[in-house]
């Protein structure tokens, strides 16, 4: 790609980028607890490592800040699994144990964050629902129609995080809620927000909703992010 044709179609995508980064009753999050007034102040120091503020993130979603009413919502696995699968908010929760970890999300569009990020792992998730042998895919389905994927192999060697908490706050909508990919490693479009399905595929060559427009499939965020 040359660099004149790089710079118009970077300036043409920078404004609205990617779709976005043990049972215990205390950890049940209520839709009541979703304005933003009733957020407890997020921390700003995890162990020793300095955070960035959930304010950093900018609005770039392809449809805006989606606002999920979790008396309604399924997060569904499907595809090429033994038993689909579709849990309510609070059975996702309350099922799962949850991990914490300190992961820097980069956007391309220059700006990068340092959060703690807090979820179930997505290796008990798909062990719920039985991963076939044919699987290669895992791909990520948004409640705006975003979507993204990465290789099967990735999510379970790097045994990726499914969070529902940043900085020790629950996701408000503009950042994901009820749920966010935290692809560790990978470009910001690969943090699918608003996540509500998550199906597994035995098609390598899927691509999402800003890869299938010319962004690296891969997005390995120590390479370019453009497929040339």
């Amino acid at each position: 790609m040359n660099i004149e044709k790089y710079t118009v179609l970077l300036f043409a995508v920078s404004g609205f980028f990617f779709s976005v980064c043990s049972k215990n009753p205390d950890r049940t999050i209520k839709a009541t607890e979703m304005t933003k007034d009733s957020f407890p102040a997020e921390i700003r120091e995890y162990e020793g490592v300095k955070l960035s503020s959930i304010t950093g993130f900018r609005e770039n979603s392809i449809k805006g800040p989606q606002k999920v009413d979790t008396s309604d919502y399924r997060l569904e696995v499907t595809g090429l699994v033994d038993t689909p699968l579709s849990y309510t908010y609070a059975e996702v929760i309350e099922r799962f144990k949850s991990y914490k970890r300190v992961l820097l999300m980069k956007c391309v569009e220059g700006w990068s964050l340092n959060l703690l990020w807090e979820g179930i792992r997505l290796n008990d998730l798909l062990d719920d629902a039985g991963i076939r042998e044919d699987a290669r895919i895992v791909i990520f389905h948004s409640t705006d129609g975003y979507t993204t994927s990465l290789p099967l192999f990735y999510v379970q060697d790097k045994d990726l995080l499914l969070a529902f908490k940043i900085n020790e706050v629950v996701l408000p909508p503009k950042q994901g809620f009820p749920f966010m990919l935290a692809a560790e490693g990978k470009w910001g479009y690969k943090w699918a927000r608003w996540v509500e399905r998550i199906e597994l595929s035995a098609d390598s060559t899927y691509k999402g909703f800003w890869e299938s427009r010319g962004y690296s499939n891969d997005a390995s965020d120590d390479k370019p992010f453009f497929d040339r």
